[in-house]
Formats: structure tokens, sequence, C-alpha cells
């Protein structure tokens, strides 16, 4: 008799095409989908709309039921995958990484320990290497992949606090500095660590949004001058809120003369890497002691994949390294010339097969598509700049607050004399709910420093591979349309 929960061939098949269908269906409509999906108020509608009680037999309809109740709840989403979305960092999910996932849960082979699946994490080892090699490092580098960059700064910053305090330091003493424009999992990284979450510096950046290198010496001599046990720095190559690069040949300088574990958090930046102009605006992050890399954002797959490269990979190891009686079938096998154990690197016993979902896209595609598809990105990040300038040379009330270090571009509106904090964000939060309002381009915002407060602050980043210049140029023409709109409804009031 057929085990209910191994279906037939037939009906393994049956699914397979239905399956495929429907994500062949989902992809071929991004193009014309709208930017954004239905979230707040309408999303949570379909939300209530498509929660079902869990049946205790198939639900009736089968995969057909359930794949229209997916479809629907998908709905209620922002679209990431689709051209339009240049909010937050984009990725875009490859079709040959979806493979990869549904050929890993097949296989299911258990890979955290190499002894039980050699071959299979060699693949995976392949993959960390030729990244370790791009960012700069030697063979004696190790790496492994996470489920994003807030895991990989987290192992960072645990290898570091092992590194230079073991496991027994007095951790109220260590002190970690970053840049105010840092990523939040910084923060929490270290607190995870053990490490009081007061003890993060948060250091002044300059008009460019980068690290002051001064003020970030000063402050370490400071500390170390009254006794404190400065043991880390975080920079940033590719802040979420502008993509400032952090000046990493100045940081590490500095890192060196002060004994300092450097980490560069590149979780969006660093697999621009792989191409010549990425390159040479990131020069020396291959002076880091470790990097966080995000996959799924630089190299375009889906969520779930980042990766820390650490420069010394023992110093990795020793970090994260741990012994227990039911592994020992393992030593009883000959392990020469087996590659690193990924739970030996890493927090997680069991996990995912991740390197797949990177191994087969480099395989399908090669190395040169990423290569140049993250070149396009740079250009077409230029080319928005470009046409923004352009807006504002003939005469458009819009501020751009930086030129792009990498593919993020930040606009607002541009501040009237006189006008109030509150006014003048009012209109920027108008602007952007008006160019989303066209439903061809999704933005996003965030908040940054000016004289008096926090100012709203538009942000278009432009790095899925399915983003080309005529969803570029798209966004140009949404944002003078939507000036124009804003202009008529919110006309300036001396004292406003």
């Amino acid at each position: 008799m057929q085990p209910e929960l191994e279906p037939s061939r037939a009906t393994q098949e049956e699914w397979l095409r239905a399956a495929g269908r429907f994500a062949l269906d989902h992809l071929a409509a991004l193009e014309t989908a709208s930017a954004a999906g239905a979230v707040g108020e309408a999303g949570n509608r379909i939300a209530a709309e498509v929660s079902v009680p869990i049946p205790e037999l198939p639900v009736e309809g089968g995969l057909q039921r359930a794949l229209q109740i997916l479809g629907r709840a998908a709905e209620a989403s922002l679209n990431t995958p689709g051209p339009g979305y240049l909010a937050y960092v984009p990725g875009g999910g490859l079709y040959a990484a979806a493979l990869a996932d549904l050929l890993s849960n097949c296989l299911n082979r258990y890979t955290g320990l190499a002894a039980a699946a050699p071959a299979l994490v060699r693949l995976e080892c392949d993959v960390l290497a030729w990244l370790a090699q791009a960012v700069g490092y030697d063979a004696a580098a190790r790496g492994l992949f996470t489920s994003g960059g807030s895991l990989a700064n987290f192992s960072a910053v645990v290898t570091a606090r092992h590194a230079h305090l073991g496991d027994d330091g007095d951790f109220r003493a260590a002190l970690a500095y970053t840049s105010t424009q840092a990523h939040h999992s910084v923060r929490k990284s270290v607190r995870l660590a053990g490490i009081p979450p007061q003890n993060v510096r948060a250091i002044p950046v300059d008009a460019d949004f980068r690290i002051d290198g001064a003020a970030l010496a000063a402050a370490v001599r400071a500390d170390r001058a009254r006794g404190a046990h400065p043991f880390l720095v975080v920079a940033s190559a590719g802040t979420t809120n502008t993509g400032a690069i952090d000046p990493l040949r100045e940081v590490a300088e500095l890192c060196a003369m002060e004994r300092l574990w450097f980490h560069v958090d590149a979780a969006y930046g660093g697999a621009f890497m792989l191409c010549d102009t990425g390159r040479r605006r990131l020069a020396g992050i291959e002076r880091a002691d470790s990097i966080t890399l995000d996959p799924h954002k630089g190299l375009f797959l889906p969520y779930g994949t980042g990766c820390l490269l650490v420069r010394d990979g023992e110093r990795l190891r020793r970090a994260h390294a741990a012994a227990a009686d039911y592994l020992q079938d393992f030593d009883a096998v000959n392990r020469a010339g087996e590659p690193p154990s990924p739970a030996e690197y890493g927090p997680e016993l069991s996990r995912g097969y991740r390197g797949l979902r990177v191994w087969l896209p480099l395989m399908l595609h090669g190395a040169r598509a990423f290569r140049e598809m993250l070149a396009e990105k740079l250009a077409l990040a230029e080319r928005l700049h470009a046409g923004l300038q352009a807006l504002v040379a003939a005469g458009a009330p819009l501020e751009i607050v930086a030129p792009p270090q990498l593919t993020v571009v930040p606009f607002r509106a541009r501040r009237r004399p006189g006008e109030m904090l509150t006014a003048w964000n009012a209109r920027s939060t108008a602007l952007l709910q008006a160019i989303n309002a066209h439903q061809r381009v999704y933005l996003s915002s965030t908040t940054l420093p000016v004289s008096d407060g926090l100012a709203f602050t538009l942000r278009a980043c432009v790095l899925s591979f399915r983003t080309q210049a005529r969803h570029v140029d798209a966004c140009v023409e949404d944002v003078e349309r939507a000036l124009a709109a804003i202009q008529q409804s919110c006309p300036f009031r001396a004292g406003s």
C-alpha cells in the first residue's frame, strides 16, 4: 500500500506540472503587475479571506485549491521580485535558484557536518572560496552561508569577541564602534553576543553619510584612556539609507594601529566586488577581518541567503566549534581531505543546503553574467540620478540628498524658505505617496539628519536584475508628475 505521505509518481508529476505553471505564470506577469501589492488594510482583508482551518483530510480541490489560496495571498504583499520594485534593497529571485531549492529539498541531505555529505559540502565550499577570492582573501579564509546579513553580522561579532576576550572576558568593558548610519542588526548582534547595547558607540558621519574617521579615532583613544576595552569596529560598504561606503582604507589603518577587529557590513554592497567599477569603489575591504555579504541582494537570489567571510578562518572555527557524544559516529570514518563543516563555523547544526541556490545559478549562467548585471545596476543608478538632476535643472522643487555611491539615490521635496520641518516632511511624504500611486515603481523612505531634526527622505534602490532602463525612466517620469501634483495640493503659506 502506498504511504499516505508518499504520492504516486503520477501524482508527483501532476503536482510538479501544476506548481511549475503557477510559478512561471507568476514570473511572466511581473512586468505588467503593480509595483506595489495590497498591504495595510487591504492586505489584512485578504489575509483574513485566505485563512482557512487546517483540514484533517486533504483539502477539497487538492493542489489547485492550495495554489489558488497561495496566489491570492501573494497579492497581499509588496511585489519584491518585480522590475519596478526600487524599495529597501531588492534582490529579484533567480529562477535557477528556485530550481536549486526544489532539488536540495528533494535530495534532503544533511550538510551540517561534511562527513555526512562531503561532496555536497564541497560544492558549497567551492562557492565560498570563490566569494572569498572575489573580496581579496586568500586560501586561509573560511565562510558560511547564513539566513541573511543579520545572522552573518552576529557570527562576526561573536568571532571578534572570542578573538579579543575569549569566553570569560569582561564583556561589560568591551566596546564596539560603528556609524550612526549602520544597519540596526549591528547593535542587535552586539547585544545578543552578551555585550551591553550601550557599549556600541555610534560615530557621526560626514556630508556623504560616511563614518567620520577622525571622530572614530578620537573615540577609541578616549575610551582606551579611561580603561575601557575597545575591540570591534563595524564599517559599512553600502548603508541601507543612502548606499554610503565608509572610508574602508582609513578605518583599516586605525584598526591595525589600535589592534581592533575590523568587520565590514557589506550585506548590500559587497557583491559589487565582482565588477571592476564596484571593486574600485570598495577598495580597502580586503583588509577587513570579516565581511558580511547578502547573496539575496547583490547576487539576485531568494530571501534567506546571507554569507559571512572571515580572513583567518581558524578564528571563525574556534569561536563556533563544539562537540557532542552523539556525533562520534562521524569520527569513525576516514575524514582525510574532508571539506570544512558548516556546523564548525557557525551557530547552526541542522541547516538547509543553502549553497546549492548559489552554486546552481553560477553553473547555469556563469560568473560573467553576474559581473555584467552588477555593472549595469551601477550604471542605472547613475541614469536615475542624472534624470533627477535634469528635473532640478529644469526648476523642479526637488532636492537630491547625495549622489549614488552604489545604487541608492536619496532625494526629497526641496525645502521652502522658512518652512517648518513638519510641513516639509509632510510634502516629502506626499511626494512618495504620489509616486507610488502610479504603481509603475515602488519606492521606500527613511529619515536623515538635518540642522533642526530628521528629514523625511525618499530612496530609490536599483538592484533587481529585472530592472532596466525603461523602469528607471518611468521612475523619473513619475517623480515629475508627483511633484506637479503636490505643488497644487500643498501651496506654501508663510510660517507653514
